[in-house]
This record gives structure tokens, sequence and C-alpha cells, in this order.
């Protein structure tokens, strides 16, 4: 793209870390999922500081990944180790001890495969850390892209890097305000629609968003085409992520990913149609993997059963309501029929995109103590969004349509009458939100 768009609180938390390393050895855990944009963010950091090195973590034998990140600490902090070292913990403690006169950013990307490569790794870095750490000078910042792996390093008890770091971060896709300041960079003249499907096809996510713009796509129709023609990154991304994550036994979560895209949102309804129950790989799904998310209507109890999931990334949901439940298609090559079924959809899907799209302007933009959507016990009197401020006792209630003309305050009124009960005593504002208000 352009230039680097966003993350300005994690580029001054960033800067700050670095600026404390000048004195004490800092240690970062940046996560985040592929293409979100953790590389792009610690170049910037690198940029920030006068000695740095970047080190992508290879998929091949310890002796050669050691020779190779031999090379490239030599080619960037000017260390040159004596001989040839085949191990990662003797290349790791010539580091530590050359950060105790010197000063620099070192950046280790996808850091959990490191333990595929030497299961004692993580041990013996812990080992290197807490001996070195009070004299050290680097700052260090490892990124990981597999979530759950990330999380088990360093948020286990049982596992050595436990409480290591001085910062974790999970970078996320970036917010609404900034997809829009891309689009208007790219294409002053865009629509609402094209706006509304950036955000479908994207969800804020950095890669994708640099593919159709520097690619010249910036219509609706257009973003559409280029998501299913032959070879787009649109038709293979969210699988080849997905199996990184959860593996090659991904068959039942990617049914059930699909059907909770295709509108079966509760596990009853999911496992009615898969045959089995559920439960556990929509907990590992929610929990572990962190790829969907309950849904419940405000002020339901923990233990209701009114929880409804959804998938918590915009393009993986595309993915699955469009690309993996219509292989038949792409295997026979036909895209021209791919991209005829998503148009004659698109009105009828975007409808709740557009209510995930202001769910996130909102909390973007703060101003509330809650925010959710309602619906009572017998799934009924459904509210599409609701924020509310307990310090002012303020309720703003939200009925969302593409077509600002479909608006009913008078039925909107009903539904709010049966929610008001819930919190007596606030000023209720009724409020009706279209395509138009994007």
């Amino acid at each position: 793209m352009k230039r680097f768009y966003g993350r300005e609180k994690e580029l001054s938390t960033l800067k700050r870390i670095e600026k404390q390393s000048e004195s004490s050895a800092t240690f970062t855990v940046l996560m985040g999922r592929r293409r979100v944009g953790k590389t792009e963010l610690t170049k910037k950091i690198m940029d920030n500081s006068e000695h740095s090195c970047y080190l992508f973590t290879s998929k091949v034998a310890e002796p050669l990944l050691a020779l190779s990140w031999q090379e490239d600490i030599f080619n960037n902090l000017g260390l040159r180790i004596p001989g040839k070292i085949d191990n990662l913990k003797d290349l790791f403690k010539e580091l530590f001890i050359y950060s105790e006169e010197n000063h620099f950013t070192l950046v280790i990307d996808e850091f959990q495969e490191i333990e595929k490569i030497n299961k004692t790794f993580f041990s013996e870095f812990q080992n290197l850390w807490d001996t070195y750490k009070n004299k050290s000078k680097m700052n260090l910042i490892v990124c990981g892209s597999v979530y759950s792996l990330m999380v088990k390093i360093f948020e286990n008890a049982k596992e050595p890097l436990f409480s290591r770091c001085n910062l974790k971060m999970t970078l996320k896709p970036l917010p609404p305000s900034v997809i829009k300041e891309i689009l208007s960079d790219y294409y002053p003249k865009y629509t609402n629609e094209d706006l509304l499907c950036l955000y479908m096809l994207t969800g804020g996510v950095p890669r994708y968003i640099s593919l159709l713009m520097d690619g010249g796509v910036y219509t609706k129709d257009e973003m559409i085409e280029f998501a299913v023609s032959p070879y787009s990154p649109f038709l293979t991304d969210a699988k080849d992520i997905l199996i990184s994550e959860i593996g090659n036994d991904y068959s039942i979560y990617f049914s059930i990913l699909m059907l909770i895209a295709d509108g079966y949102t509760t596990q009853s309804e999911i496992d009615s149609v898969v045959g089995k129950n559920t439960g556990s790989y929509i907990e590992k799904l929610e929990s572990v993997f962190k790829l969907i998310k309950k849904n419940k209507p405000l002020f339901a109890p923990e233990n209701s059963r009114k929880t409804h999931y959804e998938i918590d990334d915009q393009y993986i949901k595309f993915y699955f309501r469009f690309i993996y439940s219509n292989q038949v298609l792409i295997e026979l090559e036909q895209y021209d029929r791919l991209e005829e079924k998503v148009k004659r959809d698109y009105e009828t899907y975007t409808g709740k995109i557009l209510e995930r799209y202001f769910f996130e302007s909102m909390k973007e933009k703060g101003g509330f103590t809650l925010l959710g959507s309602y619906y009572d016990r017998k799934g009924e009197n459904e509210i599409d969004l609701i924020s509310l401020d307990s310090f002012d006792k303020t309720c703003h209630i939200y009925e969302i349509k593409r077509n600002k003309e479909k608006y009913n305050e008078e039925k909107l009124a009903k539904k709010a009458e049966k929610f008001s009960e819930n919190i007596p005593g606030y000023k209720i504002d009724l409020i009706g939100l279209s395509i138009s208000d994007m």
C-alpha cells in the first residue's frame, strides 16, 4: 500500500519498550493471524532502532537455520561469530553476550515453529534469558501467527517461557475508520457499497486490502470478480491458514464453520446436520483457535441456552459461505457461476455484515459501557444493536437496514419497550442506520 496505516497505539507502545531496552532487556510477544501486519509493524520498530536484525524461522534442520541466522546477524548487526555454529542455543548465547555492550532490536518471526526444529530450545532459551536479561540491552520481539501455539508457549504455566515476556500484544485487523481512509486514498469517488464489500472481503486484514488496492480493484463488482477469479488468493488462503492452526484433521471443524457461515448458529442446529455432538469442537474453535465467538443477548445469564455462534473473521466467514461450500464450481473451473452466486446472494448476506460494521465502528469510537444485541427468551423482539452508558443512564437502540426506507420506528419502539424492562430509569433513543450512514 502507499503508506503505513493505523497502529498508532501499538507503535507508541513498542517505541516505549524499545527505549526501555536501552538500559535493560525487553521481551515482547506479538501475536495475530497471518496477513494481519505483524511483520510490517516490526519493520516500523526496526526503522526506529539504530541497530536491528530480522530472523525468519524457516522449516529446515537446526544446523541450517543456525547457519542462516548467523549470516543474517553478521549482515545486520556486524557481529561476526567465530566458526560455524550448528545449534540455536550457542547462537543466542553469543547474541546475549554481545547485547551486554550493544543495544539492538531483534525480531524473530514465526517463533512457534522453532519447537518443531528443536523441542528443547524453549527451555534452553529460558535459561539464557534468565542468565543474561539483567545485563542485556536487547529489544527482543518474537512474532507468531499460529495463535493456539503462541498461547501455549507463553500462557501455559507448565511451559518454560511462561511469564518471561514483558509484554504480550495481539494484533487485530484494522478498524472501520482506517479501512475507510485507505479506500478514500486510493479511490476518492468510492460508494458505501464499495466500502461494505471491502469490509466483507477483508475485515480489515491489511494484506487482503493491499491485494485489492495495489491491484486497482476498487468497486464492489471488481472486488467480487477478483475474489473468485482463477488463482485468486481469496480462494485458498483461508484453508492454508486454518490447516496451519487446526492441523490436517480439520474436516469436522470446517463443516462446523461452513454451517455457521450458512446461518446454523446454535449447537443444536449444528449437531442435527453433522449427526453428532459437536460441543468439544465448538469449544476449541472458540477458546483455543479463536475462530468463532459467542453471541448472547444483553443481560442474558452466563448459562443461557440462547447462545449463538459467529465466525469472528470476515474473510473466513466469506470463504465458508461462498468458497468452501462451492468447491465443485472451482474444480470445474466455473468461476463465472461462482461470481454469479456471490452477486445473487450479496444483498442478503451483507445485511448481517453491515450490522457487524456498525458494531466495530461504535466499538472503535467508544462512549458506552455496554454494546451488543438483544432478543428475548422466545427468540423474539430482536434488536440489532444497543449501546448503554451506565454513567449517564442513556441507551441508544439501533435498527440496521441496508435500505433506510425499510426502517420502521414504530416496530423498533415496541421491541425497545420490552428491552427497557432491563434498564429502568434510562433515557432511550431510537435510531435507524443504513448503508448510507457508513
